[in-house]
């Protein structure tokens, strides 16, 4: 069985204001070619299929329309699961429909561990291979709230819950193990994990309230043989572990992904069982369908880089920093001119020379555009003059708060 993993799509996201469609289509085509070629038995997406909790009808007819796509194209099965930018009511609401297309959907935790478990077949509906499809695990999901408890503890109570859902889950896999023989336990999982590479500005929530609930690979089964993790936009494995892996974003959530080789991860277990063989795992580069280009420095190095993507014909969407020594009032005009009538089209301007002479000493060079919610609440409690020993639990609360407000699902009743 060769199964294709892939994650974090984030249909429906926008770059500074530009919707991003025709990324995301070029990409879904992309990839039902690319099942087609490959002959992909089972296709596993790890999560943050949508940017939001309320996607656009765009955003949901490019998804239901790769649906069929693969659907008719050999692909035996789709296994989704839920990050945490998506609604589980939502992903889940068309599951039983989906189910006529070998598409299983799991948006939530379920009351019961087997509920997660996907039996794949082959060709003669033998089964091949067994899937721990575990969702994004929310916070109330997997840890019950004690009064008086530390940060410490309730990272712990979190890393713990994690730990006892993938036990529970994989349990209830190795029992169905043992009615089919010798088969590949396959798990899926969003989530964070100890040392994760990330980017500045990818866009990769902490999941946890206290930014320390980061799971080792410890914490999962042995009996996994491959596990497709999302969340992270990076394409990378955990703790050198050639099975654990990241599938990264296929597409650049922003200019700091735009140097980034974007793939996605087939998996071939034909030699499954020989002891003498490994996993054959490979990296499928996904094409830039959207160059970004981040262009810094001065006035005249500006310039000369505009001009050099002109003589290459590029349709890059550009990010501009000035970083002259004089202030230049007039940049976006000068900018604006340097790519008229080409195929290049400014996102974002970042004059550090007019931020300087028009914001205060005391936010330096920030723009709220380069804070995230906490930051703006640091600086709220540096404004009140809040003393650093009463911060601890005001800073608690306010990530509470915030998680609260990201994991509400919207579409719920």
């Amino acid at each position: 069985m060769k199964i294709l993993h892939t994650a974090d799509w984030h249909i429906g996201r926008s770059l500074y204001g530009r919707k991003r469609y025709d990324e995301f289509s070029a990409f879904l085509n992309w990839l039902a070619e690319l099942i087609k070629k490959e002959s992909v038995d089972a296709l596993l997406v790890s999560g943050d299929i949508f940017d939001t909790s309320t996607p656009s009808n765009r955003a949901q007819e490019l998804y239901y329309r790769f649906l069929c796509n693969v659907s008719a194209s050999g692909c035996r099965h789709v296994v989704i699961i839920a990050g945490n930018h998506d609604s589980p009511s939502f992903l889940n609401a068309p599951k039983e429909l989906l189910r006529a297309l070998n598409v299983h959907v799991v948006g939530s935790i379920t009351e019961k561990p087997e509920d997660e478990v996907i039996l794949l077949s082959g060709p003669s509906d033998v089964p091949e291979a067994v899937v721990c499809a575990v969702p994004y695990l929310r916070d109330r999901d997997i840890r019950v709230v004690k009064a008086g408890e530390s940060i410490e503890d309730k990272n712990a109570n979190l890393i713990k819950g994690v730990q006892r859902h993938y036990a529970d889950v994989c349990q209830a896999a190795r029992e169905e193990q043992k009615k089919h023989g010798d088969i590949p336990i396959i798990g899926m999982g969003h989530l964070f994990t100890a040392g994760g590479k990330t980017i500045d500005g990818d866009g990769v929530r902490e999941l946890y309230v206290g930014s320390l609930a980061h799971v080792g690979k410890d914490i999962f089964p042995d009996c996994i043989d491959y596990l497709a993790l999302g969340h992270l936009h990076v394409p990378q494995i955990v703790g050198k572990t050639e099975h654990i892996r990241y599938a990264g974003s296929p597409i650049p959530m922003g200019y700091g992904e735009a140097k980034q080789e974007k793939s996605v991860v087939s998996i071939d277990f034909k030699s499954f069982g020989n002891p003498t063989s490994s996993l054959d795992i490979t990296l499928h580069a996904v094409p830039c369908f959207q160059a970004l280009e981040r262009i810094s420095g001065g006035m005249d190095e500006i310039i000369q880089r505009i001009d050099e993507l002109k003589s290459k014909g590029s349709h890059a969407w550009l990010e501009i920093e000035y970083t002259g020594d004089k202030i230049a009032g007039n940049l976006r005009e000068i900018v604006e001119e340097a790519v008229a009538d080409t195929g290049m089209e400014i996102r974002r301007i970042k004059n550090k020379r007019v931020i300087e002479k028009i914001i205060s000493q005391t936010c330096k060079e920030e723009l709220l555009d380069d804070l995230d919610v906490t930051d703006v609440f640091n600086r709220l409690l540096d404004t009140c003059e809040v003393a650093l020993d009463e911060r601890p639990a005001l800073i608690q609360a306010h990530q509470e708060i915030v998680t609260s407000l990201h994991e509400e699902d919207t579409n719920a009743e």
